[in-house]
Formats: structure tokens, C-alpha cells, sequence
């Protein structure tokens, strides 16, 4: 059999011989026969000398079919204005491209590429807004085939400086006006190449916000302290101590074991809303990430967990935390007892509880994130913590408390399940300033400084 090329019937193929040397082959692509109005492929031929033979032969096939589409919209046209070319005909035997149209719109193209995109849904439901909101108001009229860098240009700085209503009345940031370069990119790249609508990507030489722009623009977050992340802890376990509060039992402490989940362990906010009791090692004291619940659009759903790419992510924790987790399910046992049949196990750890559940509904699967958020932003104000202080924030405390006590870096990278060292610590090591003072001070007397430095100098007044 002839070895696999990319199924589209464009890339030459060897043809394996027996008693002699193996030839090339190459097929045409799945294309409308002008002369029949009907789809074909077959075999331009199998006994090329070599791949460059049978690549040749495969341009020239191209050329000659382009001509003969050419020759049969002429026709078609002819034949049905009664014999006088250049008049519109309504008969035709070639199927139209929409991406090789020259009416082709940008909003049609940013549909055509959403449609077909093969990211998460998470993802996709991200990039909808986006388009609908930034680009297709001022470019979606817009021919794809006129588009220029000017005008890309020009779409970018207006994101960028006039007020948005959907961004309290703000300019987009240059991380989000870079995301909607990024789209407009990709879906320009559906037709630009041979034989395509554009030979250029007009994308390719406009001027989106730079990678330095976009790091100077990003807030930085507050994060905790140890001493403060332990003054929270103690309060989010504090039973309220009305009568009717057993410590357990009472909507108190509902979210006590989720709060901590996330200032413990750095994971992000769908992490911990997707782990199941069958993937706890009690023994080891570790927890295995195979699941998350992402929203996607006005809804959310429980999938697996791909950020991580194909790793099997696990996480460890202190026996501690697995009495937390143990208190946890013994909560969730008394709510399976006390609402029987409203109760469908998922197995999750931070499943939905009964807790005000409404008629007709059921408990026991995942929570809706944004209803956690929602809920997280309540206790925040509680706990007296910065009113801009995220759950993900408690992964970039985490992160950051742990270098600054010197643990090692690289069991700190991994647990946060980074890419690299080095990420970690340029993204996370912020608080520094005690750090660089030792540093300087250790150099200082390493080389001698203040030997060196003259009496009554500012340097020797300073330190005094």
C-alpha cells in the first residue's frame, strides 16, 4: 500500500515495489469536474520517478483545471443569456467557494473560522464575544479582500482609546485588543496562499500591541502573607454560634473545605470544583486533577482536564488538609441522607449541596463556577480582605509565600504545574524587596564597601 500522505490528495505518496524501486504517486484533490458537474478524484499517476516528478505533475493538473473551470463559467454564462457573453447566467455546473468569493465579508470569514474551530469550548465561547462586540461593528461589512494594515491599524487604536460599554465604559486593555489581532490573524489565514483570495495576510504587517505593552499593563493583583492567610483560615472555620449552628450541619461553614482548598493547594478556580473522591490516595496524601467544570457561554459542564496537555496532573497535601477533606465528606454524607432521592452522586468532593436547592432541582453534581465566584466575592467582604482579591489570587499567594520561605523552586513550579522554572519565577516572585536588601548587604561585604568608602560620605551617613 502506498505510505499515508495528508489525505487531501495533494502531497505525492511513495508506492511501495516489489522486485524493483519504488515509484511516486499522486492524486488529485476531491474537486467538481467542470464537464459533468460532479465530484471527482482519481489518480493523476503512480509510476513517477521521484517526489518532485510527481509534485510537478500535480501543478500542471491544477493549471490545466482552473482553465477548464474558467472555460465552463463561460459557457454556463453563454448558455444562459442565449449566446451573449458578459450577461449573468443562472445556470451553473462548478461549485462556488464562499472563501474564494471577492464578496466575501469579514464578518462572514469570522464566522466561517469560529465555526470550524478546533479549540475547547471554553475557548471558542471566549473568542465569540470578541468578535461580536469589537470587530464585526466596524469591520464586518468590510470586504476581506480590500482589508489593509491601515485600517487594522487604525481598529486597534480605536479599542484601545475609546470607552467601552461591556468594560465599564473603559478602553480594552492591549492583552485583549492583541487577542482580537490574534483572530482576525487566523481567520485571514483561511484565505491567503496559491490559488486563495489574498497572496498576502494583511495582519502580518499591522501594528497590534507589543508583549512589553501588555506586561507593563497588567494590574498587579494583591496577594497574602502567610500570617494573614492563617488569620482567614481561622475565621473561615469559625462557627457562627447561633443556636442552631452544630459545627457542621449549619450553611456557616457550607464553604469552609472549598475556601481552603483553594489557599492550600494553588489550584485554579475549576480545579477544585472537579475533583472526586475515587482519585484521593488517603495513603499517599496526593489527589489526581482529572476533571474540571468550566463555564462555556450562559452555562457550565464537567470535562476533563486538558490545560495540563496529556500529563496525568497530581497534586500533594499535607495530612492536615486531608483532615479537611475527610470533614468534607462526612458533611456530604449527612446532605445524601438528608435529601434521599434529591441527591445524584457525581462523586465529586465540592459537589452542589442542598442548601437552599430549589424545587424540581437536584443536588450532588458540579457547581456553577460564577455562583462560587459570586459567593467567594460575599465572604470576601466578611473576612475583610481587598475587595479586588480573586480565588485565583490564592494560587498566586501560595506560590508566592513558598518562595519567599526559600522553598525549592523547582517542587514549587511543578506543584503549580508550570512549564518552566523560570516562568515561575518571573511571574510569581514579586515580593522580593527583604531579599534584594540581604543581597546587596552580603555583596557590600564581600568586596569590602564600606572600608573602601571615604569618612563623612553620604553612603557612611545613610547607614548610621
Amino acid at each position: 500500500m502506498p505510505k499515508k500522505g495528508n489525505g487531501q490528495g495533494t502531497t505525492p505518496v511513495e508506492i511501495p515495489r516489489k522486485g524493483r524501486t519504488n515509484t511516486w504517486g499522486v492524486r488529485t484533490p476531491r474537486h467538481v469536474d467542470p464537464a459533468t458537474g460532479k465530484e471527482a478524484r482519481y489518480w493523476i499517476g503512480r509510476d513517477f520517478k521521484n517526489k518532485t516528478t510527481a509534485a510537478t505533475a500535480l501543478r500542471k493538473w491544477f493549471d490545466e483545471h482552473e482553465k477548464a473551470v474558467e472555460k465552463a463559467k463561460e459557457a454556463a454564462v453563454e448558455g444562459a443569456s442565449g449566446g451573449k457573453a458578459g450577461v449573468p447566467g443562472t445556470v451553473s455546473l462548478v461549485k462556488q467557494d464562499p472563501l474564494k468569493s471577492p464578496d466575501l465579508t469579514v464578518g462572514k470569514l469570522l464566522d466561517v473560522w469560529l465555526k470550524h474551530h478546533q479549540g475547547e469550548g471554553t475557548t471558542t465561547s471566549g473568542y465569540e464575544p470578541k468578535i461580536r462586540l469589537h470587530i464585526k461593528p466596524h469591520l464586518g461589512d468590510a470586504l476581506a479582500m480590500e482589508v489593509t494594515d491601515t485600517e487594522l491599524d487604525g481598529l486597534y487604536a480605536h479599542l484601545r482609546t475609546a470607552p467601552c460599554p461591556t468594560n465599564d465604559d473603559k478602553p480594552l486593555g492591549p492583552k485583549t485588543v492583541r487577542h482580537v489581532h490574534n483572530m482576525l490573524s487566523a481567520a485571514f489565514s483561511l484565505i491567503t496562499g496559491p490559488r486563495k483570495l489574498l497572496q498576502f495576510n494583511p495582519c502580518h504587517d499591522a501594528h497590534p500591541p507589543t508583549e512589553r505593552m501588555i506586561k507593563a499593563a497588567e494590574p498587579d493583583f494583591p496577594t497574602l502573607t502567610d500570617s494573614e492567610t492563617a488569620r482567614v483560615l481561622k475565621e473561615i472555620w469559625t462557627p457562627c454560634g447561633s443556636s442552631r449552628c452544630d459545627g457542621m450541619r449549619h450553611h456557616c461553614l457550607r464553604d469552609a473545605a472549598l475556601w481552603s482548598s483553594y489557599a492550600v493547594t494553588q489550584n485554579r478556580r475549576s480545579e477544585p470544583l472537579g475533583w472526586m473522591w475515587p482519585l484521593i490516595d488517603w495513603n499517599v496524601g496526593s489527589i489526581k486533577l482529572k476533571w474540571v467544570v468550566v463555564e462555556e457561554g450562559n452555562s457550565f459542564r464537567l470535562r476533563k482536564l486538558t490545560k495540563d496537555g496529556d500529563d496525568e496532573a497530581i497534586i500533594y497535601v499535607d495530612a492536615a488538609f486531608l483532615s479537611v477533606l475527610w470533614w468534607q465528606y462526612e458533611r456530604q454524607q449527612y446532605e445524601k441522607e438528608r435529601l434521599g432521592d434529591r441527591w445524584v452522586d457525581h462523586g465529586l468532593v465540592h459537589a452542589r449541596d442542598g442548601f437552599k436547592l430549589q424545587p424540581g432541582r437536584l443536588a450532588g453534581g458540579p457547581q456553577d463556577p460564577e455562583k462560587v465566584s459570586a459567593r467567594w466575592r460575599t465572604a470576601r467582604s466578611r473576612l475583610h480582605l481587598p475587595e479586588d482579591f480573586r480565588l485565583h489570587d490564592w494560587r498566586a499567594t501560595g506560590i508566592n509565600n513558598a518562595l519567599d520561605a526559600k522553598e525549592n523552586p523547582v517542587e514549587v513550579s511543578a506543584n503549580a504545574r508550570h512549564h518552566s522554572v523560570g516562568y515561575t519565577l518571573d511571574r510569581y516572585g514579586r515580593r522580593r524587596a527583604e531579599g534584594a536588601k540581604k543581597l546587596a548587604a552580603s555583596s557590600a561585604s564581600r568586596i569590602g564597601l564600606a572600608r573602601a568608602t571615604p569618612v563623612g560620605s553620604p553612603a557612611l551617613a545613610l547607614s548610621a
